[in-house]
């Protein structure tokens, strides 16, 4: 019962991730956080979907030591718990390798700011992490996925309070937020502007990105002090 709303917070938000067309087979995880106990609750691994329950979810520290649960956890559990570790203000974080979003990482470049669906979340390009070094890949992988992310932010001097999502070069998205189903919430957005990014530059290769009114105006009646979009 100690862990019991991580575990059914963790489960609700990994059942969202076919429901959204964000996963095939066991291609993804989320992960959901209980910041007082220093544990969270993430999908166990190559577990199908239809095959979960809440008791299944597995409570890990933020080395990636199970605390509870009989089977074995996401092989990327040490990369959420670099993030919960480092960045304190995570309550939820998802790694998928949905479509668009892992091809755009595969292609080890940014997504551009092209609209406002974009700039509705972020008023940067969407990241994307330099691939690994070959150091790091013999190292301890997982854990090094995280320092990848984390590097990039600090490189970039990216607030990743501000932006929740990026694309780790040569694999594929990760995504996080205040909760777990804020994080798949984002997942979901960043699937959409990876194919609405792709299919503008389809349509016309020399589109240019958004100018920087349009970007302000529609990031801060959503996220700034005087924001108006919602109840």
């Amino acid at each position: 019962m100690k862990y019991e709303h991580i575990r059914q917070e963790a489960y609700d938000a990994n059942m969202q991730l076919p429901k959204l067309g964000l996963v095939l087979f066991t291609f993804g995880n989320v992960s959901a956080v209980d910041r007082s106990l220093a544990v969270f609750a993430i999908k166990p691994s190559g577990v199908a979907y239809e095959e979960l329950n809440p008791a299944k979810m597995v409570i890990v520290d933020f080395e990636g030591n199970v605390v509870e649960g009989s089977l074995r956890p996401s092989s990327d559990t040490k990369t959420h718990g670099v993030l919960y570790k480092h960045w304190d203000a995570i309550g939820g974080i998802v790694h998928t390798h949905s479509t668009y979003a892992t091809a755009w990482a595969q292609s080890q470049l940014d997504i551009p700011i092209y609209g406002t669906t974009h700039a509705d979340y972020n008023t940067v390009d969407i990241p994307c992490a330099a691939p690994m070094s070959d150091e790091m890949i013999k190292g301890n992988y997982e854990q090094e996925t995280g320092f990848q992310i984390l590097n990039c932010f600090t490189k970039r001097k990216l607030n990743y309070k501000e932006v929740e999502m990026v694309l780790v070069g040569n694999h594929a998205p990760f995504t996080w937020g205040k909760n777990a189903n804020k994080a798949v919430h984002n997942s979901a957005v960043l699937e959409f502007i990876a194919q609405t990014a792709l299919l503008t530059q389809q349509i016309n290769p020399n589109a240019p990105r958004l100018k920087d009114a349009l970007i302000q105006k529609h990031f801060e009646r959503k996220h700034g002090p005087d924001s108006y979009y919602g109840q």
